[in-house]
């Protein structure tokens, strides 16, 4: 995987997304997100859609790209929507699916952090601690975001300034394109952290749970079924730590009764890529990022079935979702395997 030339105003993935955009030309329906400057140069946030327009439909939301240096989350997003499209020309299941299903693609939200092989965007933000809300608890020092400055790595902007423009521009499409419906699922594609890949939800600010907890519960149980050999970990993100500004706390806490809004991080373990290959500890690029083309492709399979899943979940709603006793029953096993007891 190459870095990018700096003195290009454009990258791989970047183009890969113009192209998929263009191919997509009357089936996706894109627009600019927001604009980043850094060095002279311009990028557009991209954000496309795909499927029904109706504003009760559920949606989907798949994004990657918030740190500029987890490509491969981005190339996961990519290559999903060039699936679809293929797809598109044969696939009548597909099709009918997408007559009550949204889905909403925002690849890459830190364009300039992506140009310029950094994690941060070009202002040294780290977008995913760009929330203003603070951790209830202790966090991890600086990886749990700190002020002091930009020049240290997982930085969080000042203290009441106004959140950056990638952050908005998220935020912004989360609020517009998910939390309006009825129901809605969110997926963030990263990597870097873990031996295993892992699905985490909120809460990201604090132990407590969140209200959703039977239904990502369930959500957890239907995929299981569905997919026995998954091997994901999937569990609350405070139970590995917890973290200052997490835009999908931010965003959870927006959505409204009786609107269901379930945000997951895709987290893809990259210790094992650099397990299998310590060279890559020398690279930048390789320490969030498989670097042998074979684990690459390896990646780009193994997530599909989460992204499908979804969509096939979002289809009938009405014969999943819990209601009064079994929500109850649920809570209660959700906290007994989440939480070792009995939490509200």
């Amino acid at each position: 995987m190459a870095s990018p030339d700096p003195r290009s105003a454009s990258f791989a993935e970047y183009e890969q997304l113009q192209d998929i955009l263009a191919a997509g030309v009357g089936v996706l329906r894109a627009r600019v997100a927001c604009e980043v400057s850094t060095q002279g140069h311009r990028f557009a946030v991209y954000v496309a859609c795909l499927g029904s327009e109706a504003p009760q439909a559920p949606a989907i939301g798949i994004f990657g790209g918030i740190h500029g240096l987890e490509r491969i989350g981005t190339l996961l997003v990519l290559d999903y929507m060039r699936a679809l499209l293929g797809r598109l020309e044969w696939d009548e299941l597909l099709r009918r699916q997408l007559e009550s299903v949204r889905l909403v693609f925002m690849p890459i939200v830190n364009p300039g952090g992506m140009w310029a092989g950094t994690r941060a965007n070009p202002a040294g933000v780290d977008l995913m601690r760009n929330a203003p809300q603070d951790a209830e608890g202790a966090v991890p020092f600086l990886a749990g975001g700190q002020r002091y400055g930009a020049w240290l790595p997982w930085y969080r902007g000042r203290a009441g300034a106004p959140m950056e423009s990638e952050s908005a521009a998220m935020l912004r499409v989360v609020e517009e394109e998910l939390l309006p419906r009825p129901l809605s699922f969110a997926v963030d594609c990263h990597s870097g952290y873990g031996w295993r890949d892992s699905i985490w939800f909120p809460y990201a600010r604090t132990t407590r749970p969140m209200p959703h907890l039977a239904e990502m519960f369930l959500l957890k149980t239907l995929f299981e079924q569905a997919h026995p050999h998954h091997g994901y970990a999937f569990e609350p993100q405070s139970q590995q730590y917890l973290l200052h500004g997490d835009l999908w706390d931010y965003a959870y806490d927006r959505a409204r009764a009786p609107n269901l809004f379930l945000p997951m991080t895709l987290e893809l373990g990259s210790w094992l890529w650099i397990k299998k290959n310590p060279r890559q500890l020398f690279s930048r690029q390789g320490i969030f990022n498989p670097i042998m083309a074979h684990r690459t492709a390896r990646v780009l399979r193994r997530h599909v079935s989460l992204f499908d899943f979804l969509g096939r979940l979002a289809v009938a709603p009405q014969r999943w979702l819990p209601h009064d006793e079994q929500r109850e029953r649920l809570r209660q096993a959700a906290a007994a395997h989440w939480l070792g007891g009995e939490r509200r």
